[in-house]
């Protein structure tokens, strides 16, 4: 909701809610309070207040109360102690104001400066080269190695400024919300905090795709008496067998977030309305510490001897918890009216970790700065930590790298001594070598799985006991990162050959050096970095490798002219040289132009439609600045386009549609449903003589009595392509109609 603008002269006003904001967070900390700590937030709470006194949000409200709002996500909403607060209240004062981290250390000491000083570096996100956001990423990483904290306080703070983003402009919109869900959101999966990763999906989702956002919330909003009648009669008699066994527990239900519903449309080709689990049913039990596994199967046999359960659709991860420490049990069964119903069960504490992740793991003793954290959520740490300190300097390639992991399914496997491995699914026995020691993958020349000799390649099954073999005499290969799916494995094969690499460019460095003394030449910078360029090679290194393996013809050197040891002539081979506009003035571009398509001004920036979203007239579209002036089309939707704008948010151009009825585009539809006789006729008749439609192709494939079929059609906007789909809906027979994203 947005913040109304509180004119200046309403102090008072701005005084009470200033005030009304600080007793909040207060209410929220209280639990975790000792003997000074009201006092030292108070502090911080003043000179947040005092630093930041002339600024304010684009709302127009003052801006203290962004930081108090921070913090109060800190305490609430993730479970961190006083420490963390005072840091959330103090997160913008050094970036922001004249407050400085010395100031903060005197103050507070050095734990609350090192997380504020962690939080200052990671905070300017913006414009820059291609490669400055993910290395902005890479910094935000990189605290992983520090202090979990500033993670989590980064995470609060990204948390309320999407709650607060109608304010900012379209363009921010679009950056903040792809970066969100772009890294945000996979960030606070991995570490466990589900219902926050759940809003910032669904936020995103508000800014990216806003009218399939509506339209599912209100039709979520249309449906609500309807759902919680049929909660109600799922849960009542399960609540009364539960109390009757003795264990004491909450039943209730809980609906699933718009992204997550929308997604399931996607992916299985669906309406809103065949999208059967909207809601999922909580069974959350008080259990002693040892009985919570008894307590939650004894709760299970009682769901399932009332529902029948899908024998699939068991998921144990009590059991086995998840790398992030996630414990619950997950089963379909069979509700009334013939509806399969999700059901998750844990205890209360459980729940707590669920609902706040590495947060309810990572308790902090304030005063002495010690930890505890389960095993499963350190050996992930660690694993983090291997891999973020790898020396690859590819940013882009890093980060893309590192969110796979975020969202990677888990496997469990296990050494020859039983010790258990967790990796992500489709990981080979080359991951598993790496994710034992370095060494061991490096040397990897196979594996014995469960007994049976297997290659480096082979892709491990949940269960699976794995023996490492291997041999001095292996060494890396460039094939390895075609099939290993570990962030590990692969910066650990690429660290490895890049050393192996520069071994070999010794040889050629040595070969060069004798080269250029034969022709009387300095082997300088100058002199390296001439030839690199002369040779079309990236560096100096690529240049020394590849004479090693005898690639670069060192014989021309005879034909350049050299003046007091320095080459001056031939110059290098003249590149052809595309036409670009310099970076400042795609800012310019980005910034100050609205791209017209289809109006007078539409000349003024080449474009073309990106293929691989296909946008049509109505669609919401948004346009990025490619290095050679060319601006393509996505829809606001497009995976691609939501990667680019998270990573280059500053070559966003903002479009709208002007005159958009005259063209026409290519869109290709999806149908399936029931075979009948004259179908084909049915469809063409609605296309072609009802709606005046130019077709490109159609094709229906049937199999008993089942057809699935794709059309493309010539559509000059989207209100004509959703009339022509709910058209072909209300044929006999038909059961689905989607438009093909990709």
């Amino acid at each position: 909701m947005t913040a109304p603008e509180i004119l200046p002269h309403d102090e008072d006003l701005e005084k009470r809610n200033i005030l009304r904001d600080y007793r909040t967070l207060l209410k929220a900390i209280k639990p975790r309070l000792r003997d000074g700590d009201e006092k030292r937030i108070r502090q911080a709470f003043e000179i947040a207040l005092e630093s930041h006194k002339d600024m304010r949000r684009k709302s127009g409200e003052p801006y203290i109360h962004h930081p108090l709002a921070v913090a109060t996500i800190v305490a609430e909403e993730i479970g961190l102690g006083v420490t963390s607060v005072i840091c959330a209240l103090l997160h913008d004062v050094v970036e922001d104001t004249d407050y400085t981290l010395d100031e903060v250390k005197r103050e507070f000491g050095g734990e609350v400066a090192t997380i504020v000083d962690g939080l200052t570096k990671i905070s300017k996100l913006g414009s820059g080269s291609d490669s400055v956001q993910a290395e902005n990423y890479r910094k935000i990483l990189l605290t992983l190695s520090d202090d979990i904290r500033v993670i989590l306080i980064k995470i609060a703070d990204r948390l309320h400024n999407m709650r607060t983003l109608d304010d900012v402009p379209r363009k921010n919109q679009l950056k903040i919300s792809s970066e969100t869900l772009f890294l945000y959101a996979p960030l606070a999966h991995r570490l466990g905090l589900y219902s926050i990763k759940g809003e910032f999906e669904d936020l995103s989702m508000k800014y990216t795709e806003s009218e399939k956002y509506k339209e599912i919330a209100s039709k979520l909003n249309s449906k609500k008496r309807e759902r919680n009648r049929f909660i109600n009669d799922f849960c009542t008699p399960l609540a009364k067998e539960i109390e009757k066994s003795g264990l004491k527990a909450k039943v209730f239900g809980r609906p699933k977030t718009i992204f997550s519903i929308w997604n399931k449309m996607k992916k299985k080709g669906i309406d809103f309305e065949d999208v059967y689990d909207k809601f999922a049913i909580r069974i959350i039990i008080d259990a002693e510490p040892e009985k919570e596994k008894e307590d939650c199967w004894k709760a299970y046999s009682i769901v399932t001897d009332l529902y029948t359960p899908s024998p699939n659709r068991l998921r144990d991860w009590i059991s086995h918890p998840k790398a992030n420490g996630y414990e619950s049990l997950h089963t379909t069964v069979m509700g009334p009216k013939g509806k399969w119903v999700e059901v998750q069960i844990r205890t209360e504490r459980m729940d707590i970790i669920a609902e706040r992740g590495l947060a309810a793991h990572w308790k902090y003793k304030e005063n002495k700065g010690t930890k505890t954290v389960d095993e499963a959520v350190e050996g992930w740490l660690m694993q983090v930590r291997e891999f973020l300190k790898s020396p690859d300097s590819n940013a882009i390639e890093f980060i893309n790298d590192f969110k796979l992991q975020l969202y990677a399914q888990e496997i469990y496997t296990f050494t020859p001594s039983g010790d258990l491995k967790i990796l992500p699914k489709d990981a080979t026995a080359l991951d598993f070598a790496y994710a034992i020691h370095t060494g061991l993958g490096d040397n990897c020349i196979g594996a014995k799985v469960n007994n049976k000799l297997v290659p480096i390649s082979h892709v491990l099954r949940n269960g699976d006991q794995v023996e490492i073999i291997s041999s001095k005499k292996q060494k890396p290969s460039e094939d390895w990162l075609n099939f290993v799916v570990t962030s590990k494995a692969k910066s650990k094969i690429k660290a490895s050959l890049k050393e192996l690499k520069k071994k070999v460019g010794e040889d050629g460095k040595d070969i060069l050096d004798r080269k250029l003394r034969q022709v009387k030449a300095n082997f300088n910078t100058e002199n390296i970095q001439f030839l690199a360029n002369y040779y079309k090679k990236n560096t100096p290194l690529d240049l020394y490798y590849d004479i090693a393996n005898e690639k670069v013809d060192l014989s021309k050197l005879k034909g350049f002219k050299i003046i007091g040891g320095n080459f001056e002539l031939p110059r290098p081979e003249k590149k052809e040289v595309k036409e670009f506009i310099p970076m400042t003035n795609a800012e310019d571009i980005s910034k100050n132009t609205e791209l017209v398509i289809f109006g007078d001004t539409s000349d003024m920036i080449p474009y073309e439609f990106a293929k691989c979203c296909a946008p049509i007239p109505g669609d919401d579209v948004v346009g990025f600045l490619s290095i050679n002036g060319l601006v393509k089309i996505h829809r606001t939707s497009c995976n691609n386009m939501i990667n680019l704008m998270s990573k280059y948010g500053y070559r966003i151009v903002k479009t709208r549609w002007t005159n958009p009825r005259k063209p026409e585009f290519l869109s290709g539809l999806m149908l399936d449903g029931l075979d009948d006789i004259g179908l084909i006729n049915k469809l063409t008749n609605i296309i072609s003589s009802e709606m005046k439609i130019n077709m490109k192709s159609i094709s229906l494939e049937s199999k008993d009595g089942i057809f699935k079929g794709e059309i493309y059609v010539y559509i000059q906007h989207q209100d004509q392509l959703n009339e022509l789909m709910q058209k072909m809906k209300q044929l006999p027979g038909i059961i689905s109609v989607n438009r093909i994203e990709n």
